[in-house]
């Protein structure tokens, strides 16, 4: 199924979520590059990168029941 086939509200908080992941991505990719990277922070970081995207599965996954 399709973004389209999702609700308004499925849809917007699957936006949200990809915009989120998004910015996460972005700030990990800066910080590793540093060369006084915090590796706590960078494990922070990844993990609600991880746990965002498993959100986007849930539901894409419900949007296809």
């Amino acid at each position: 199924m399709t973004v389209n086939a999702l609700s308004s509200t499925q849809s917007s908080r699957l936006e949200s979520l990809k915009a989120k992941h998004t910015a996460l991505s972005t700030r990990v990719e800066k910080i590793q590059n540093r060369p006084s990277s915090a590796d706590s922070y960078l494990r922070q970081l990844k993990k609600q990168k991880l746990l965002i995207k498993e959100e986007i599965e849930e539901i894409r996954r419900a949007s296809t029941a």
